[in-house]
């Protein structure tokens, strides 16, 4: 564990990064974060937790120093990102959290913009930034509450038909704040007291889905969740998890059934078990094919034997009869 505790003011602001892998991507984050701290002085401090789920890319070699921090949890295997974000969260008691993807950035402004936004009323649980890609393009990053219906409807495609809503709201331009159901978990910045009500993230999701319960959760409890146009952060998008095809795949397809089985019901999430096997590994099979790109289409095919593998923990998870 690398601990760094120079004296000075009581850390405002956790900020908990997950990293598998990010090797170059993590040290750029650690970065940033280490040049907005000096900007910002003693008016926002922070403690910077980094959360390892076994890398073997050195990940964890010639890291940034930070006032309070990096410290560092290495996991002995990948626990998921869920619970390695409860594991970081665990080790400080700002009263905000903010769970940062490594292949974000931060500046100075984004960072004491979003804590004040999100401090300043206390109705507010839950705070997301304006995502930017390298080329400066705004990603389409809020999304909506999942019902059965769109759950089903998008796994059929029917989406792209617009017989059933997107998932994210790629219809606004995320140019003006607004309550949003959900902020994506790159930049999602929680009061402590809210996340310790909420029991922070529910570890049964793997990855993905874990900030759409999450926000859904919080919502539940009656607090806002906030998009801030004017807070900006770059994201590279899928920073640590590209290179992993088949298994993204099937934790996203997992995460979406144990989702539909917690929010909607066992008949839901059989529904989607149904749609994952005849309907969105075959589409993306012939995607790929259409492409003629081989080596995708293995990747999906392993991805279903992958998905195949956990049907008897999901059996489980969704419940008897």
């Amino acid at each position: 564990m690398i601990a760094d505790m120079t004296a000075g003011p009581s850390p405002a602001l956790d900020v908990v990064i997950v990293n598998w892998n990010g090797g170059a991507l993590l040290r750029a984050c650690l970065a940033s974060l280490a040049a907005a701290e000096g900007t910002l002085g003693d008016s926002l401090s922070l403690q910077v937790v980094v959360v390892d789920n076994a890398s073997r890319d050195g990940s964890l070699e010639n890291l940034p120093r930070l006032r309070h921090g990096p410290k560092v949890i290495a996991n002995p295997d990948n626990q998921g990102f869920g619970r390695a974000c409860n594991a970081g969260a665990a080790r400080g008691r700002a009263p905000a959290i903010l769970f940062l993807n490594p292949d974000a950035r931060v500046t100075a402004e984004s960072l004491s913009g979003a804590y004040a936004a999100l401090m300043a009323d206390p109705g507010t649980g839950i705070v997301g930034a304006q995502l930017r890609d390298e080329a400066g393009t705004v990603q389409r990053s809020c999304a909506r509450r999942p019902t059965a219906r769109a759950l089903i409807g998008q796994a059929l495609l029917l989406d792209r038909a617009r017989l059933v809503p997107s998932h994210f709201m790629t219809e606004w331009d995320h140019a003006e704040d607004r309550a949003v159901d959900q902020v994506m978990g790159a930049f999602l910045m929680i009061r402590r007291s809210l996340f310790t009500a909420l029991g922070g993230f529910d570890e049964r999701f793997f990855v993905y889905y874990e900030d759409v319960d999450l926000c859904a959760r919080a919502r539940d409890a009656g607090f806002v969740v906030r998009h801030l146009a004017g807070i900006a952060v770059r994201h590279e998008g899928q920073g640590t998890t590209r290179a992993a095809k088949a298994h993204r795949l099937a934790c996203f397809l997992e995460s979406q059934i144990r989702y539909a089985a917690k929010h909607h019901g066992r008949a839901t999430a059989l529904a989607l078990m149904a749609t994952a096997f005849g309907a969105q590994v075959p589409l993306r099979l012939a995607q790929a094919l259409a492409r003629r790109s081989v080596p995708e289409a293995g990747e999906v095919l392993r991805g279903a034997g992958l998905l195949a593998r956990a049907l008897p923990g999901l059996m489980r998870a969704i419940g008897p009869r």
